[in-house]
């Protein structure tokens, strides 16, 4: 049941990984004017905290990072518990470098975040829900899952990663019968601190927010923001490699 799906007199939860800038604070938003009580973590506690001071509903903030999954899923146990628990978790948080050179550490770090990092919080979500009966995993991927890019090697490849691991944890609520929603998000261009200039298609992260807020509440498997983006995969997917490779390199 997707927390949509709540009698409107049962106050609704979620929180955002990553809600200190770009989708994840424009979706917090967007989930707090909804009626929702949100919990706001990233690494950035005074975004965090003057975020929350502006939202309609009541908020809670923790200082989180990823790349230190073991602490961020402590972290996770205590947002819950001073929330009475968690209908709705939507993770944000990601990074991206330009990596020409092929360094170590741009590739490490991205891995760091968007794999392994993600991979800590959404286990603890599977399990929470689990534990609760019902709940809403919201994973936010993107385009570059369907193509390889020389300039940025880790991070599409992590968002391959971060859309194959979601259609896992959706197989395995499938198979356990179990009432939870797993949403993957598939955002092509928003204009985040993650964007590399202005380019075509550009969505504000508003936008991009009340587009997955719909989704959330259709209970939707998958979701390209802007929608138009769909079109783009499925040629993506059927152009050869060196066509791909000179137009989004």
């Amino acid at each position: 049941m997707s927390p949509a799906a709540v009698s409107a007199d049962v106050t609704r939860t979620a929180v955002v990984v990553g809600a200190s800038s770009g989708i994840g604070r424009a979706l917090a938003r967007e989930l707090a004017e909804g009626g929702y009580e949100v919990g706001l973590a990233a690494r950035r506690l005074s975004e965090l905290e003057s975020l929350g001071d502006s939202l309609p509903t009541k908020s809670f903030v923790a200082r989180m990072d990823v790349s230190n999954p073991d602490e961020a899923r402590d972290r996770m146990d205590r947002l819950a518990d001073a929330m009475g628990g968690v209908d709705l978790v939507v993770l944000s948080a990601g990074v991206g470098f330009e990596n020409r050179e092929l360094a170590w550490d741009p590739e490490r770090d991205t891995v760091d975040v968007n794999a392994r990092g993600f991979v800590a919080l959404a286990t603890w979500a599977m399990g929470h829900f689990e534990s609760r009966g019902a709940g809403h995993l919201v994973g936010i991927s993107s385009v570059a899952e369907f193509f390889g890019n020389s300039v940025a090697p880790a991070y599409n490849a992590s968002k391959a990663f971060v859309s194959r691991y979601l259609d896992g944890l959706r197989a395995r609520a499938a198979a356990a019968d179990a009432d939870v929603t797993v949403t993957d998000v598939i955002p092509g261009f928003v204009d985040t601190e993650m964007a590399m200039g202005e380019t075509f298609w550009m969505a504000s992260p508003e936008t991009a927010a009340a587009q997955i807020h719909a989704a959330i509440r259709a209970g939707r498997s998958r979701v390209y923001v802007t929608r138009r983006w769909r079109l783009v995969a499925l040629l993506v997917r059927l152009l050869p490699e060196f066509v791909t490779r000179r137009a989004f390199d």
